[in-house]
């Protein structure tokens, strides 16, 4: 896919003198925003639609704009905190004007397709454009660890990186394609539902027990650290399309599933949301793929089953 082009724009160079920022949207993740950038010295200029939201940022040293044609005509660089792609398209239009020259940044959910969008009508804004996602909740920016992905224009990233980097130390451009962000967000955040659901699923096994869902805590911990050991591991047989030899295979899952699902009913648990997974599984085992790592579910899921 080619890489979108971004207009022209002139970008400081690398180094630790303050750059003017503008943050648009003050949720809990804007609000998180604006105030790492406070606290990292660079003048920041706050708008949102509920004015009220900008107290707090004002405090700690802020601008409060009046309008965000007014946050965006005061910074080179301008963040987009919002929902969606559309809702910053639409707290953007009454500002397209100031927006030329300048590079904007959107931080927020949404899908490749958005993305590229969103870069089309920067373009046609005469602004540069970058698309991001923040890894992490809003208590995490500004913390070392704290990953944010990027996308887009090369130069553009490297030449405001510094100032991009107070938001998180793990600050990472995946590509010019400028969906690649928004992919990957997708992608990595896939496993965060279905992980937090099997952990709530536990919890109410466990309280319907009388215990607490904090003594699963630590057991859980020690669990998704050996899944991340052995990601790289399944990376490799899914890039290599060989699932020969597993780690585990389909049939131990295949296996298990009559006692999941014994259990859950036993503990009186709504198990609707196990079913398409051991559907996945019955997918499996009816290729041929018993035997194979369950890595392999990977191809089950490039042909989608039946929906009715």
């Amino acid at each position: 896919m080619p890489a979108h082009n971004s207009a022209p724009v002139s970008v400081p160079a690398s180094g630790p003198a303050p750059v003017p920022v503008t943050v648009l949207g003050l949720g809990s993740m804007g609000s998180a925003l604006a105030a790492a950038f406070v606290a990292a010295g660079h003048p920041t200029t706050v708008w949102n639609r509920t004015s009220a939201k900008a107290a707090p940022l004002v405090e700690l040293g802020a601008a409060h704009a009046p309008s965000a044609a007014a946050a965006v005509a005061a910074s080179p660089l301008v963040v987009a905190c919002l929902t969606r792609y559309e809702d910053a398209r639409a707290v953007l239009e009454p500002a397209v004007a100031e927006l030329a020259g300048r590079t904007l940044v959107t931080l927020n959910s949404g899908s490749p397709q958005g993305a590229r969008e969103m870069a089309d009508w920067a373009a046609a804004a005469g602004a540069a454009f970058l698309d991001g996602a923040v890894k992490n909740v809003p208590q995490a920016v500004g913390a070392p660890e704290t990953q944010l992905l990027y996308a887009g224009d090369r130069a553009v990233f490297d030449g405001y990186e510094p100032v991009l980097r107070v938001l998180g130390g793990d600050t990472v451009h995946l590509g010019e394609e400028i969906d690649l962000a928004a992919l990957y967000e997708m992608a990595v955040g896939a496993t965060l539902l279905p992980a937090l659901v099997g952990f709530f699923h536990g919890a109410a096994l466990l309280t319907g027990r009388g215990r607490t869902a904090a003594s699963m805590v630590p057991f859980s911990v020690k669990w998704l650290e050996m899944i991340a050991s052995i990601l790289p591991a399944l990376a490799d047989e899914i890039d290599r399309g060989d699932y020969d030899r597993p780690f585990a295979s389909v049939g131990v899952f295949a296996a298990g599933m009559g006692d999941e699902s014994r259990q859950a009913e036993e503990g009186g648990l709504d198990t609707g949301w196990l079913e398409p997974l051991q559907e996945l599984i019955r997918r499996a085992v009816a290729e041929g793929r018993t035997e194979q790592s369950v890595s392999a579910l990977t191809e089950v899921l490039r042909r989608p089953g039946p929906t009715g």
